[in-house]
């Protein structure tokens, strides 16, 4: 049933399986994926790239090797809207799967435009203040427009506030980005501006290069570290340079 509808919804006969495990098992080595997916080695290699450029899973990085995880099945839903119907048939199965999984502590990356909407949608489901450092407006970046504005509605419907300590430049160059966020706000010395910014939400701190003024650069990868310890002491720090400005 999950095969066949995951097929229907776009995805390759490998994609399809190799979703299912990783949802299923949780995450794995290349190895272990093929093997519990039964496709061939390197197929499964392409398989996973492919299913990381859709933006339906993310790598984690340990000593020993890369680990593949799969990002939350909501995700299908904004590739196939069409399909809305089917894919609510086997949501609340691939939700239950999924959470079984997650641990406390961990660290992973998105790329791109999807991943900044991976990780926006992440903090909505935390539903936590959001803290940036050295926000240059990137959110407003044309391409993510639209999303930009659900993302703003929804996260003031869960009383989601934003505190931002914004790059001098925002202050000339895009003054309509803090009056779309809200208060409070405070700008960054012009002497201290960088291309890189830090958001911090519940347990999740994220970090990512390569930002221009109000737009994201093509190669964008986003850093994501989600532990309880590490964003607590990241919400200090950041308290403290508000403090100081």
């Amino acid at each position: 049933m999950i095969l066949s509808t995951l097929e229907h919804l776009g995805l390759s006969p490998n994609e399809a399986k190799v979703y299912e495990a990783l949802v299923t098992y949780g995450g794995s080595g290349v190895s272990t994926i093929a093997l519990r997916a039964k496709v061939n080695r390197s197929n499964a290699y392409e398989t996973l790239y492919r299913l990381t450029e859709k933006g339906l899973i993310y790598e984690v990085f340990t000593q020993k090797e890369t680990i593949y995880e799969a990002v939350d099945p909501n995700k299908l839903m904004e590739l196939v809207t069409e399909q809305q119907t089917k894919l609510e048939t086997i949501l609340p199965k691939l939700h239950s799967l999924y959470r079984k999984h997650l641990t406390t502590e961990r660290a992973y990356i998105f790329k791109g435009i999807e991943g900044v909407k991976n990780y926006l949608r992440e903090a909505l489901k935390v539903g936590e203040d959001i803290y940036s450092f050295g926000a240059k407006g990137a959110w407003f970046d044309p391409r993510l427009q639209l999303f930009t504005q659900r993302f703003l509605k929804e996260a003031k419907r869960r009383g989601i506030k934003h505190h931002h300590i914004f790059d001098y430049a925002v202050k000339d160059g895009l003054p309509e980005v803090p009056k779309a966020v809200g208060k409070p706000y405070k700008f960054l010395p012009k002497d201290f501006a960088t291309d890189s910014t830090m958001d911090i939400f519940g347990d999740h701190v994220v970090t990512f290069h390569g930002l221009e003024l109000g737009k994201l650069r093509d190669d964008l990868t986003i850093f994501v570290l989600v532990s309880p310890g590490l964003a607590e002491s990241y919400r200090t720090w950041w308290k403290c340079m508000w403090e100081k400005l």
